[in-house]
């Protein structure tokens, strides 16, 4: 056998017999959601042609907390998710799943 057909053989090997310790899969899925989170906040911001101080004073936060809510670096609370929506003129939704988390912001509709 070659050295490339001993090489995928044992990837195969290791990649079939390998599970990830039930932690280990917990963390990916708070890693995802803060992904998830930030990427809305980011493209929320982008779509309403905001800078991060801009939004920051919107909201009553700093940039460097916008910054870090936008690096996934925060973990946001209940009253932070509250003021970033309504800064961005919007409803947070976040459908959480098995392996699926989604988040998004919904532009308000203007009466």
């Amino acid at each position: 056998m070659n050295h490339a057909r001993w090489k995928l053989a044992r990837e195969k090997k290791a990649t079939t017999e390998y599970t990830e310790p039930a932690e280990v899969e917990a963390e990916r899925a708070e890693i995802r959601l803060a992904m998830a989170f930030a990427k809305a906040v980011y493209d929320r911001r982008k779509a309403l042609g905001l800078s991060q101080a801009q939004l920051a004073e919107r909201a009553g936060l700093t940039q460097a907390k916008i910054s870090r809510v936008e690096g996934a670096d925060a973990v946001p609370t209940l009253p932070l998710l509250r003021r970033l929506a309504h800064a961005l003129d919007a409803s947070l939704n976040i459908a959480l799943g098995e392996d699926h988390e989604e988040v998004t912001f919904v532009a308000r509709r203007v009466a």
